[in-house]
């Protein structure tokens, strides 16, 4: 079995501080595994937690199974951080349609200071099938007039 890249292993260590359907707030605790050579946030966990805020943000839609990327990207503004830092994310479900989800990202770290953007494209039309989803109870209702 070959070493798993510590990137890959951030989301075990993701909380979740808000969720409702299309938005989730997250934060990451910067451990020596999420940094690079320099000792600061690795570019690399900043794209893992990209990738995992999108389809946290599909999921709070209510598909069950959230699809795979067709496309993924992270604008790097400033460091997010050091060892003892905390970086933390509000990612959006811009657009929910039968065949793609669009995601986008913010990191900001504790100064409340912008440090990266992202986004996220998932390809969801085989996950609208799975029968665990709850997009029916999360579908917005017509207010009934009086």
């Amino acid at each position: 079995m070959g070493v798993i890249p510590s990137q890959l292993r951030t989301g075990a260590k993701l909380r979740v501080t808000a969720a409702r359907p299309g938005v989730v707030n997250f934060e990451l605790d910067i451990e020596k595994e999420h940094t690079n050579r320099l000792n600061i946030l690795h570019g690399g966990t900043l794209a893992c937690m990209t990738d995992l805020g999108g389809s946290l943000a599909v999921a709070s839609r209510g598909l069950f199974a959230t699809g795979v990327s067709t496309d993924l990207s992270v604008t790097y503004l400033s460091s997010g951080g050091k060892i003892g830092d905390t970086i933390r994310a509000e990612v959006t479900c811009d657009k929910f349609g039968k065949t793609l989800a669009y995601t986008s990202i913010k990191f900001t770290n504790a100064k409340d200071e912008l440090v990266a953007r992202g986004s996220h494209t998932k390809y969801v039309a085989l996950a609208w099938k799975d029968p665990q989803n709850i997009t029916d109870e999360l579908s917005p209702r017509p207010e009934k007039s009086v």
